[in-house]
């Protein structure tokens, strides 16, 4: 338990916060989530039920915490939070824009009162700018951040990254800044005010792309599963199914020829090299392709791996559920005290994974802990 004897306090709603609380708890920190009363986090409810009448994205994200309701905006409540934060060494929250100085709980008042305190505040277009006050979610932000505009078919429409990105990256974000500021801590003996917020994530992920633009004057078209500076770097139709083949380079380009037992295609001008490949990505991908269907993805899979080339069936969950390496790795663990299983970090320390300490709490279940008086 890495992070054993850390207090967290965690004033939270949904995905961003919690899943930051999420990892410090995983690896070993005492966290602390107030909910707003009467019903909680938002998220107990988004979804069906999946274990006290709490959905599973609140589950999975609140794993091993305690749980107290608290209304932060009467001065009692206030008051009670701030019996919390006394020996607290990180607070974390995603109020709505403009809270946290209503409520007295802002980043000057809480470290000024707590000096050894970490205060992590994460919002949806960052602290400054014009925006600041605006409130945001997942999909808003990819949208905003052409996160969306990127991603999709040149065909279609373009689409929402699935996974939640920019909520859980932001979440890590503000995990690494907390650390970061607690090591400073050692030295100094001061806690620091961390600003994190959704916007500064996906701009993060979209960065890529943008500088692209901004340096080089290149639009970010969408590729699909392809990439827009690698050829062939993209998921190909195999006689079964989808296969995912990364051959970016000149040299596992050639492991590609002689595997689709094609190798006069390294002495065509037109695939000679990467740069090339990329001017002729269509001539590239239907030659694949064409020779790909007549065969199925094992058949496939053996001889691309025989010649050193990155290839990958393009699964479903319920095979990468059962697949033999995400076995090996443990990743996916029995929740001590519970029924089910969830994801542990994806991370190893001397060889041993952190994985979820508990079940997620009921709603106010900490009542009657040491330090909710």
């Amino acid at each position: 338990m890495m992070l054993k004897g850390l207090r967290v306090v965690e004033c939270s709603q949904v995905l961003s916060a919690p899943y930051a609380g999420a990892i410090l708890r995983d690896l070993g920190a005492d966290v602390i989530k107030v909910e707003k009363p009467p019903r909680g986090d938002e998220a107990r409810s988004m979804g069906a039920a999946f274990r006290d009448d709490a959905a599973m994205n609140f589950t999975d994200v609140n794993r091993g915490k305690t749980s107290l309701v608290i209304d932060v905006r009467s001065d009692a409540g206030r008051a009670r939070l701030l019996g919390l934060l006394a020996d607290a060494d990180v607070f974390i929250h995603n109020f709505r824009p403009g809270d946290a100085e209503r409520y007295r709980l802002d980043g000057p008042t809480l470290t000024g009162l707590f000096p050894r305190l970490v205060y992590c505040e994460i919002g949806a277009f960052g602290h400054v700018g014009p925006k600041r006050l605006l409130p945001g979610y997942e999909p808003l932000l990819q949208a905003y951040s052409g996160l969306v505009a990127m991603n999709g078919t040149p065909d279609a429409p373009p689409a929402r990254i699935p996974a939640s990105l920019v909520d859980q990256g932001t979440g890590m974000w503000t995990v690494i800044a907390a650390l970061a500021a607690l090591q400073r801590r050692h030295v100094t003996g001061r806690g620091s005010i961390v600003n994190t917020s959704l916007l500064e994530t996906a701009i993060g992920w979209a960065a890529p792309r943008l500088h692209e633009w901004i340096n080089q004057g290149r639009r970010s078209e969408r590729y699909g599963t392809g990439h827009p500076n690698l050829v062939p770097y993209q998921a190909f139709e195999a006689s079964d199914g989808l296969l995912m083949i990364c051959g970016g380079n000149d040299r596992l380009f050639a492991g590609v020829c002689r595997a689709l037992g094609h190798p006069e295609w390294m002495d065509d001008a037109r695939f000679a090299t990467n740069r090339q490949r990329l001017l002729n990505r269509t001539l590239v991908v239907d030659s694949m392709t064409a020779v790909l269907r007549t065969a199925t993805r094992a058949h496939w899979t053996q001889r691309l791996q025989a010649e050193g080339v990155p290839v990958s069936p393009v699964q479903e969950l319920d095979e990468v559920a059962v697949d033999e390496q995400v076995r090996a790795l443990d990743i996916l663990r029995p929740v001590p005290g519970a029924d089910f299983v969830l994801a542990g970090l994806p991370m190893s320390f001397d060889g041993e994974r952190p994985g979820p300490s508990g079940p997620a709490p009921k709603l106010g279940s900490g009542t009657g802990w040491r330090d909710s008086d």
